[in-house]
C-alpha cells in the first residue's frame, strides 16, 4: 500500500507532506520496497500513528473486569475502529480471587496471539486494590487491600507477567516494599492516595515513574502543601495520564499541566467504562450501579465514575476545547504511552519496520477517515 499525499505526523513531532509506504503489515522507507502497491489518496488529512490507550475499562457493553474472553475481544474490536491499535485495559478494586480469574483470561487472551481487525493487548494496569480508602473515588471500599508483595506476586503469575502498571497508594503500609522490589518489572503508578509531597517524592525516589490520572483521587496542588502532583512535577522522569474527556479536567488546568511537564511527560487515557460507544443509561463499574448521562458517568453518591469517551475523542477534544497543539496532543496519544509499557520499537510512530498503523483524520475538525492496520483498512 502507498498512503499519498497525507500531512504525516513523524518521529520528530511535526507534521509534514508526504507519502507513506507499506509493503506486509509493516511501514517500509522506499517506494521500491513495496510491490503490487494500491495506492489510498490521503489529501487533505492528517496521518498519525494507531493510538495507545493504557488505562480504560470497558466500552460498547464490555468490561475487562467482566473476565471473559468475549468481552476482551469486543472491547479490542471497537477500540481498533476509532483508532486505537494498541491497549492495555484498566481493572478494578476486586477481590484477589477476581482478580485472579482477570489475570488468568488476560493470559489465555494474549497467548492466543494475533487476533484480526482488533486493537493488540499488550497487558493490564491494575487500578486497585492497593489504594486508599479516604481516595477510593469510584473504586470499590470493600475491596481495598493493603500493599501486599506475595499477593501481587501470585496475581502477576496469573496473569503470565502481564502487569504492565500497578496502581499504588504510597502511604499505605507495605507500599514503599512493593515498590522497591518490583518496580524494574512493572510501571507502579501513584493513584487513589492521601499522600502528601515527601511521601509521594519517597515513593518516586524508589522506584515509581508514574501518576494515575493526574489530579483525580489525590490531594490538590496548593501552594503551601503541592501533594503528590508537585513531587511527580520535580521528578522529570515521572509521567502523568490527563483524562480529556471534559468532564474530569478542566481545559485551563489541562493547558496548565502542559505548561508544566511538557508533552513528553503526559499520557492521555480515556479511563473510559462500559458505556462507551452505546447510548445514556443505568450501566456498572467494578460491580457499581454507574449513571451516564452526555460525556458524564456517576456512581448513585454522584461521584465520577471513569469517562465515556474513547481516546480519539479525548484528544480531539484536547485540541479543538482546549487548546492542545495537535503536535503534542499526537505524541501524549500514540508516542508517549507506547514508551510507558514497552512497545515503541515496533509502535507508536509512522516509521519503517514497526507495524502499518495509520489513522487518518480530516484536517478540517479531525474526523476520523480511516483507520489502517497491519497494512490493512478496517
Amino acid at each position: 500500500m502507498i498512503i499519498k499525499n497525507a500531512s504525516v505526523y513523524t518521529e520528530d513531532g511535526i507534521f509534514l507532506q508526504k507519502d507513506i509506504y507499506v509493503e506486509g503489515d509493516c511501514f517500509v522507507d522506499a517506494k521500491e520496497k513495496v510491490s503490487d502497491a494500491q495506492e489510498f489518496d490521503a489529501s487533505g488529512c492528517y496521518a498519525i500513528p494507531g493510538l495507545t490507550d493504557i488505562h480504560f475499562h470497558g466500552c460498547m457493553g464490555h468490561d475487562f473486569c467482566d473476565g471473559t474472553r468475549t468481552a476482551v475481544d469486543a472491547m479490542a474490536a471497537y477500540e481498533a475502529t476509532v483508532g486505537v491499535t494498541n491497549i492495555v485495559p484498566a481493572t478494578m478494586t476486586l477481590s484477589e480471587e477476581m482478580l485472579f480469574d482477570i489475570c488468568q483470561t488476560a493470559k489465555a487472551y494474549k497467548e492466543e496471539g494475533t487476533h484480526k481487525k482488533r486493537a493488540r493487548f499488550h497487558g493490564i494496569n491494575m487500578e486497585g486494590p492497593f489504594v486508599s480508602f479516604a481516595k477510593k473515588g469510584a473504586q470499590n471500599g470493600d475491596y481495598i487491600h493493603k500493599p501486599d508483595l506475595a499477593m501481587f506476586d501470585r496475581l502477576q503469575e496469573a496473569s503470565g507477567n502481564c502487569v504492565k502498571l500497578l496502581a499504588i497508594a504510597p502511604e499505605e503500609e507495605g507500599a514503599m516494599e512493593l515498590i522497591k522490589k518490583r518496580h524494574k518489572e512493572t510501571v507502579f503508578s501513584v493513584a487513589h492516595t492521601c499522600a502528601d509531597y515527601d511521601r509521594a517524592a519517597e515513593a518516586f525516589e524508589k522506584g515509581a515513574t508514574h501518576v494515575t490520572h493526574l489530579y483525580n483521587a489525590m490531594n490538590p496542588y496548593t501552594h503551601r502543601a503541592p501533594g503528590p502532583i508537585g513531587a511527580a512535577a520535580d521528578k522529570e522522569y515521572v509521567e502523568v495520564e490527563l483524562i480529556c474527556d471534559g468532564v474530569h479536567i478542566h481545559p485551563a488546568t489541562v493547558r496548565t499541566t502542559f505548561k508544566i511537564f511538557g508533552d513528553r511527560r503526559i499520557i492521555l487515557i480515556s479511563d473510559s467504562m462500559r458505556a462507551t460507544g452505546l447510548s445514556d443509561g443505568d450501566y456498572t463499574l467494578g460491580g457499581q450501579a454507574v449513571k451516564v448521562t452526555g460525556n458524564l458517568a456517576t456512581l448513585l453518591d454522584g461521584t465520577i465514575a471513569g469517562s465515556v469517551t474513547n481516546l480519539l475523542d479525548c484528544m480531539r477534544t484536547a485540541v479543538l476545547e482546549m487548546g492542545i497543539p495537535l503536535e503534542s496532543a499526537v505524541r501524549c496519544a500514540a508516542v508517549n504511552p507506547a514508551k510507558c509499557v514497552g512497545i515503541y520499537e515496533k509502535h507508536g510512530s509512522i516509521s519503517a519496520g514497526k507495524k502499518a498503523d495509520v489513522v487518518l483524520l480530516k484536517k478540517d475538525g479531525l474526523t476520523l477517515q480511516r483507520v489502517i492496520m497491519d497494512g490493512e483498512p478496517l
